[in-house]
């Protein structure tokens, strides 16, 4: 049976009714919003022949079809419009992404927010473990008189900051001769090689008046770098989804999605481990615990170098052209709207 021209203006009207509404449809429904020529029992038929073919489903409650995962993947390779965003939207995301350029986290935790605002859907942004990312700057900062804060900048423009309670006195000379010694030797080296590395030592070869101070930062510093390199994943829009009625009236649905929030885990392995560029899987071509939602993800970069992903993760029954353009232009500005400033020498 071959999906001819008359079937395919059918299934496409079915599943852009159903996105649309979230309401089976039905031959009648389809003959009134949409003049195709042809009569309800013509479509009917069709239906009929769609459904033996896989591309639609018929829920026991209903008269009318819902679009199977089948019928997505074709929506979505062959109909999905991703043209580009209305410039009063690309202004907005533009001017948000802008507001937190100073930091990366920072940047990126923002721009998670601003993709569940834009899609209604529950978003996400994930900076992956890097092992060859590199240091940039090492900086400490004096608090009080036995507090500093150390503050480390990586090549990627991830920034964190780390209070340290140390055992002994320090002098702001000392503090700002440390953070030029420490930026001058592991400047442009990988974290995995600074962590590998005697810092200790080090300094006694090197600056043995600053040994005692550096044995009682190192430990907080090594602590810092590994947290650097740790996945971070920042999500919202949680609730979003349950003011859609497949989950307002299917409680074990709603159930099962906020427990494959609540294992971040195995949410950030799957993220991390996707294809490059923009990804879109559906149901089936999910992991087992998945089956039920749809995953769209795009890469970002920062300086031209990948850094991370964003996406949203929801009901299969979304806007997946308009869904996936503000993700691709979100994940493409970022490089934009973000720089990595050097500190004041």
């Amino acid at each position: 049976m071959d999906l001819n021209e008359r079937k395919l203006q059918i299934l496409q009207a079915i599943i852009a009714d159903f996105i649309s509404t979230g309401e089976p449809v039905g031959s009648r429904t389809l003959s009134k919003s949409h003049d195709m020529g042809i009569s309800p029992a013509t479509i009917r038929n069709e239906m009929s022949d769609l459904e033996e073919m896989g591309y639609l489903t018929h829920p026991h409650t209903s008269a009318g079809r819902v679009p199977s995962d089948k019928a997505y993947r074709l929506y979505v390779d062959q109909f999905m419009d991703t043209s580009d965003l209305p410039e009063e939207r690309r202004a907005a995301i533009k001017d948000k992404l802008a507001e937190t350029r100073n930091e990366l986290d920072s940047t990126i935790e923002h721009a998670a927010e601003l993709l569940s605002e834009m899609t209604n859907m529950t978003s996400f942004a994930i900076t992956p473990r890097m092992n060859e990312n590199k240091l940039k700057y090492i900086q400490f900062l004096p608090v009080d008189e036995r507090t500093v804060v150390l503050m480390l900048v990586s090549e990627k423009g991830k920034v964190l900051n780390k209070a340290i309670r140390l055992n002994q006195a320090y002098t702001e000379e000392n503090l700002e001769l440390m953070s030029k010694v420490m930026t001058h030797n592991y400047k442009d080296k990988t974290i995995s090689s600074v962590m590998a590395a005697d810092i200790i030592k080090d300094f006694e070869n090197d600056m043995g008046s600053l040994a005692s101070l550096a044995g009682d930062v190192v430990p907080s510093f090594m602590k810092t770098l590994e947290k650097m390199l740790d996945v971070d994943l920042y999500m919202n829009g949680y609730s979003n989804v349950f003011e859609l009625p497949e989950y307002i009236d299917d409680i074990e649905k709603s159930k099962s999605f906020l427990q494959l929030l609540e294992n971040k885990d195995h949410l950030k392995d799957v993220i991390v481990n996707r294809d490059e560029g923009l990804v879109i899987t559906i149901g089936d071509e999910n992991s087992d615990d998945m089956q039920d939602v749809s995953l769209i993800t795009a890469d970002y970069k920062v300086n031209g170098k990948l850094v991370g992903k964003l996406g949203v993760i929801g009901p299969k029954r979304m806007k997946y052209g308009e869904i996936s353009s503000v993700i691709k232009y979100i994940s493409e500005n970022i490089s934009e709207t973000f720089e990595i400033k050097e500190p004041e020498k």
